[in-house]
């Protein structure tokens, strides 16, 4: 994959909408995605995905008229990045995980809920910079 390819990856899914304000401090049990693909950035990528999915799910649970963009930034990377077949799958995989774990949490919007949701939008700008640093060039 051409490095240009996996910067502009990481940063369409980042351009999104603001983040919900936090109330208080609760962490989430995740569960890893499974085994990444063989390039060394489908680590990143596959958390990233995770991440999506995870706001995907808490953005609609909290009444967000604009949740189903990370649906569309998904989808955004997965086109940007042009994966193999079995790289697509696992960040696909990736995503509906992060969906599922918050899923089988949450019911209504909570400053948990929030917190989590300020948390990976955190996280999320950390990665597409890791990922552009290490491999944009």
């Amino acid at each position: 994959m051409h490095a240009s390819r996996i910067l502009a990856a990481a940063f369409l899914a980042l351009s999104a909408p603001a983040t919900l304000s936090a109330a208080a401090a609760q962490t989430q049990a995740e569960t890893a995605p499974e085994q990444p693909g063989e390039a060394a950035y489908m680590q990143p990528l596959g958390r990233l995905a995770m991440i999506l999915g995870s706001m995907h799910f808490l953005r609609k649970l909290c009444g967000d008229p604009q949740a189903e963009i990370w649906r569309q930034k998904m989808q955004e990377l997965i086109e940007a990045q042009e994966p193999a077949e079995q790289d697509k799958k696992q960040l696909i995989a990736s995503f509906n995980n992060g969906y599922r774990t918050f899923a089988a949490t949450y019911r209504s919007c909570t400053s948990s809920a929030r917190i989590a949701v300020n948390r990976y939008q955190t996280e999320a700008a950390a990665l597409a910079r890791e990922i552009g640093s290490r491999y944009g060039s």
